[in-house]
């Protein structure tokens, strides 16, 4: 399985149904930078509207993203940038 579709599962079992789970990989971008990977790879995006960030804070939210990818953290993902929206918060936006 494709980390992408690896994220994308973890997230998704986490946090139960997502309204936007979106998950960009952006290591072509990061290609050898210090501490990359020799591929290259590792680097992503994502972008997270749950109802479950209901009541939390941002930090919260993005504690919750990085236990869901604990295991990944250790050596598939280099580094993970994120967006967390609750529905409400993602409707103002829009």
């Amino acid at each position: 399985m494709s980390t992408r579709n690896l994220i994308e599962t973890r997230l998704t079992e986490a946090l139960g149904p997502c309204a936007i789970l979106e998950v960009e990989d952006q290591s072509a971008a990061h290609a050898g930078h210090a501490g990359a990977r020799e591929s290259g790879g590792g680097h992503f995006a994502v972008r997270v509207v749950s109802a479950s960030f209901e009541g939390m804070t941002p930090l919260q939210r993005q504690r919750r993203v990085y236990a869901a990818l604990a295991e990944e953290m250790k050596g598939r993902i280099h580094a993970l940038s994120m967006t967390c929206q609750t529905p409400a918060e993602h409707a103002v936006e829009g």
